[in-house]
C-alpha cells in the first residue's frame, strides 16, 4: 500500500474538488472509537503534530480524510516555499493555500465544520480533506470519524447513535479498508464498542487492528499484558498498546514529541518484554506496511 499512496491521493483529489463521495474502494485506514478513547492522541502521535480540535462531547463532527505524504527535505515540492525545511498542510476546499502553522490547521478544521453543520453538536457525512507533507511521516491515508455515542446532546437528533453507527459502517465495510479500533486500557476490553462494530463487517478480524490506549491510566496493581498478548480476545492484525497525550499533558503544554518520549519510558519500565511491539512508532510502522 505504501507505494500506492501518491496515486491514491491524486485519485481522491478528484473527488475533493466536487465534494463527491468516493465511488471506488481505495485503501484507507478508518479510525473508530467511542468518545474520549484517545482517538485524537493516536492520530496526532502518528502525524507528530498537534492539529486536531479538542473538547467535550463529539468533537469530530465530519469525517476527516487525512493524507500523510512523506516529503524528503530535498523534494521538489519544497522548492520556493518559505517553509522549505518544515511541515505544511493543504485542504481540499483551499487547494491553493499552504498552512505551516498547525494551530491554523486546527482552526480551519473547526471553521469548515461549523460552516457545514453549525457551531453546536450537529454532524455531517461530507468529508473534510487534509493533506500533510512532512519528512517525518510515512505515507498513509487515515479517516477520522465521529466518536461512537449513545446519548444525544445539544442540537443532535434523538437517533444520533444510529446516524454515527451508519456513518462508521459505510467506511469500515469497504474491503480495502483497515479498521483501527481504538479502545481504552482502563475500560472493559470485552465491551469495546469499536471492536463490536469491526466484527460486524470483519468477523474474522482479517483487516482489524486494535489500538489499546491509556496504558498509563489503568488502576494500580493492574496491567494490560494479557490483552496485549492476545490472550483475552485475539485480534488477527494485532493489539498495539500506546500511552498517548492525555488532557493533563495538553494542559501542561507538553508537545507530541515529549509525550512520545514519555511513552517509550513507560513501556520500557512497565512492559519491558513487550515494549518493542507497542507504542506509536511501532503502530505507524505496522500501518505503513498495510497491517
Amino acid at each position: 500500500m505504501q507505494s500506492l499512496i501518491p496515486y491514491i491521493c491524486k485519485l481522491q483529489s478528484v473527488f475533493e474538488t466536487v465534494e463527491m463521495e468516493n465511488i471506488i474502494d481505495l485503501p484507507q485506514i478508518v479510525v473508530v472509537g467511542s468518545q474520549s478513547t484517545g482517538k485524537s492522541s493516536v492520530i496526532e502521535g502518528i502525524v507528530g503534530r498537534d492539529f486536531l480540535p479538542r473538547g467535550t462531547g463529539i468533537v469530530t463532527r465530519r469525517p476527516l480524510l487525512i493524507h500523510l505524504i512523506h516529503t524528503p527535505l530535498d523534494d521538489h515540492q519544497r522548492q520556493g516555499l518559505k517553509f522549505m525545511l518544515d511541515d505544511w498542510a493543504t485542504f481540499g476546499h483551499l487547494p491553493n493555500k499552504n498552512f505551516d502553522n498547525f494551530q491554523e490547521v486546527c482552526d480551519e478544521i473547526q471553521r469548515e465544520t461549523n460552516k457545514r453543520v453549525g457551531t453546536q453538536s450537529a454532524i455531517s457525512d461530507i468529508p473534510i480533506y487534509l493533506k500533510i507533507y512532512s519528512a517525518k511521516v510515512v505515507n498513509l491515508t487515515m479517516i477520522d470519524l465521529p466518536g461512537i455515542t449513545k446519548v444525544p446532546v445539544g442540537e443532535q437528533p434523538p437517533d444520533i447513535e444510529k446516524i454515527i453507527h451508519n456513518m462508521i459502517m459505510k467506511y469500515i465495510q469497504k474491503e480495502n479498508s483497515i479498521i483501527l479500533a481504538v479502545t481504552p486500557a482502563n475500560a472493559d476490553f470485552a465491551n469495546s464498542e469499536s471492536l463490536k462494530l469491526a466484527r460486524k463487517v470483519d468477523p474474522n478480524g482479517n483487516r482489524t487492528l486494535c489500538v489499546l490506549t491509556k496504558l498509563d491510566l489503568m488502576d494500580d496493581g493492574t496491567d494490560a499484558k494479557e490483552v496485549l498478548m492476545g490472550n483475552v480476545s485475539p485480534v488477527k492484525l494485532g493489539i498495539i498498546g500506546v500511552v498517548g497525550r492525555s488532557q493533563a499533558d495538553i494542559n501542561a503544554d507538553k508537545t507530541v514529541k515529549e509525550c512520545l518520549e514519555k511513552e517509550v519510558n513507560f513501556l520500557n519500565k512497565n512492559y519491558p518484554e513487550l515494549a518493542e511491539k507497542n507504542g506509536i512508532p511501532f503502530l505507524t510502522t505496522t500501518l505503513s506496511e498495510g497491517g
